[in-house]
């Protein structure tokens, strides 16, 4: 004679789908799990490479579009002022000259190291349209940016799921729950009963 094979009660394995104690509800709550950690460990992997590759993409053309210049001081920096916080301030504004590409001599303000005299060359930064800007980010630096961006992005993908799936399997807990009590309105009345 054969043995019945045991009961499982866990719903969580994929095989004991057709338990008969495994509610419909458990086995939503299977797919809704697994679908979260599906989308989570590939939505996730997907989003941060698709940021990183976005911002080296916009490093890369901020490099592309500024360009050094070499200016000469106008008037002498002052030595760096005490901010607030009691930090040096290792830049000031200070009168520049410089020969454009078509050669006409221009003048005008621009963020300089402090402590510099008058007649001192420097670099300073200007954007494809000829705006002072700041020094963009070296390839290296772009990079580990790029790459703490897109890490990021990942697991605030991924705790959005996260989120989203928890939210799916409290709902699925309080129809449980609601089921349970409308089971229980039905049944209590009678427990404790004696029968005749």
């Amino acid at each position: 004679m054969r043995k019945p094979k045991p009961l499982r009660r866990r719903c969580w394995r994929w095989r004991s789908r057709s338990n008969p104690l495994c509610r419909r509800d458990d086995v939503v709550e299977t797919w809704i799990v697994l679908a979260m950690w599906v989308v989570i460990s590939l939505g996730g992997a997907l989003v941060g490479v698709v940021t990183a590759q976005a911002a080296e993409a916009s490093f890369a053309q901020l490099r592309h579009d500024r360009h050094s210049v070499r200016v000469v001081l106008v008037e002498s920096t002052t030595r760096a002022m005490q901010t607030v916080e009691g930090e040096t301030n290792r830049q000031v504004r200070a009168r520049i000259r410089w020969s454009a590409p078509d050669g006409s001599v221009r003048t005008g303000r621009a963020p300089v190291d402090s402590g510099r005299k008058a007649g001192s060359r420097v670099t300073v930064w200007l954007d494809s349209n000829g705006q002072f800007t700041e020094k963009p980010p070296a390839a290296k630096a772009a990079a580990v940016e790029a790459g703490t961006l897109g890490t990021g992005a990942a697991l605030a993908f991924g705790g959005l799921v996260f989120a989203a799936g928890r939210l799916a399997q409290w709902r699925l807990d309080q129809r449980r729950y609601d089921r349970w009590g409308r089971e229980w309105d039905q049944v209590g009345p009678r427990w404790g009963r004696r029968t005749t």
